[in-house]
């Protein structure tokens, strides 16, 4: 079956909202785990993760970092207005270089009570670390159901990036029915957190700790990144009731010359990937491949169906992909590239590159859960059902499991 033809109600599942986790366990690594291969399900603890994977692996991380991308505004009418940021728009589209700019810039934005701000200027003002800031926002147009919002604030000096720290706050996802808090600041952010970019965290990645980490190298499991700036798409639900009417989001990516020279190196060893986003960065760059054997010149930009529509990539190896994008960086100097991938992953998608994925329990009827049953198959049913039968906490803050592909 194509995956345009799948209804969305064959990935229903009853969720509780009691069983959505609103808080993270104590100690990241004290989450549950559940172990699916070949159809048997174990449980464990993650601090014991390293025992369930495989020796002499290549794991790959998102390092990206959540930004605060929540920003609450007061007309002097007492009119409350808040400002989502979604992407940047002026003087850079560039996320990871959006944050550098200095003195003004334009993002898309989502705002709260936009009916209540016709026009003029909004002013936050606040004392920083004994810095006096004034940010101010002016809403300049429509784009679909967001708004091009210009940003401007002084001392100009400072960064975009400055100004969210001092000004916002840590955008939870809409099914944690509660306000931010300020463990959020430390707990809604992976341990390797570096390039800032996302509105939501990898969610897969908040478990690992320091310990856990020097648990995989001892068993010469090495480790490399992958940047995808997860966007508020992810939590778009499928409203249609066939796939082929889902508008897939768009995020952007960056990789490191390093990580395609260990992809190579670690060919027919097992590839780990860290979630649902570093899975969907990986993939994704099996068909950059493709696109660059077919022409030299291609941009790192995967739509949607590209999977399932290019004929050329069915005799294309991974090897020759990911040595044709080794090349091209070679060729062109470059140490990094970034692109776009709105690749959808559901069943029939043959996988590439990714041979072990560990991941959160996801909302029914996601684009997340088609991304597991396209890795593991129809027992994710079965797998799911355990969790739900051995309390374990489901989405962004509660518990892990393992897959190990079909």
């Amino acid at each position: 079956m194509h995956p345009k033809e799948i209804s969305i109600s064959d990935y229903n599942y009853s969720l509780p909202e009691s069983r959505i986790a609103q808080y993270p366990v104590e100690q990241r690594d004290n989450s549950k785990l559940m172990i699916s291969k070949a159809g048997e399900i174990n449980e464990s603890t993650f601090k014991n993760i390293g025992n369930y994977l495989p020796s002499d692996s290549l794991i790959v991380f998102n390092d990206t970092k959540v930004i605060r991308a929540r920003m609450h505004f007061a007309k002097p009418t007492g009119a409350k207005i808040e400002i989502f940021i979604l992407e940047p728009i002026e003087p850079t589209r560039e996320v990871q270089n959006a944050f550098q700019v200095k003195g003004q810039c334009q993002w898309k934005c989502l705002v709260g009570n936009a009916k209540k701000w016709k026009e003029g200027k909004l002013l936050l003002e606040l004392d920083y670390q004994g810095t006096p800031i004034k940010l101010y926002a002016e809403k300049l147009e429509a784009i679909g159901n967001s708004f091009r919002i210009s940003f401007s604030w002084q001392p100009a000096d400072l960064t975009f990036s400055d100004i969210l720290v001092a000004t916002g706050s840590i955008p939870l996802p809409p099914y944690m029915k509660r306000n931010t808090e300020k463990e959020d600041i430390e707990r809604y952010q992976t341990i390797y957190a570096k390039h800032q970019g996302s509105v939501a965290a990898p969610t897969a990645g908040l478990h690992f700790t320091d310990t856990v980490m020097q648990t995989l190298e001892k068993k010469f499991i090495k480790k490399n990144f992958v940047s995808l700036h997860v966007g508020a798409g992810t939590f778009k639900p499928v409203s249609a009731e066939k796939i082929e009417d889902h508008e897939m989001h768009t995020e952007q990516v960056v990789i490191h010359k390093g990580l395609i020279e260990d992809l190579l190196q670690y060919k027919g060893r097992k590839i780990i990937a860290v979630g649902t986003t570093t899975t969907r960065s990986l993939e994704s760059l099996f068909w950059f491949g493709c696109r660059l054997i077919k022409d030299s010149n291609a941009k790192f930009q995967i739509q949607q169906w590209e999977p399932y529509e290019n004929t050329y990539g069915q005799n294309i190896s991974s090897k020759d992909a990911l040595e044709a994008i080794l090349n091209y960086m070679t060729d062109n100097d470059l140490e990094e590239i970034h692109g776009d991938t709105q690749i959808i992953i559901a069943p029939s998608y043959f996988f590439k590159i990714v041979d072990v994925l560990i991941t959160n329990f996801h909302q029914p009827k996601s684009t997340l859960l088609l991304l597991v049953s396209a890795f593991y198959g129809e027992q994710w049913h079965e797998s799911y059902k355990y969790a739900m039968d051995n309390d374990f906490r489901f989405l962004s803050y509660g518990d892990s499991c393992l897959f190990f592909g079909k």
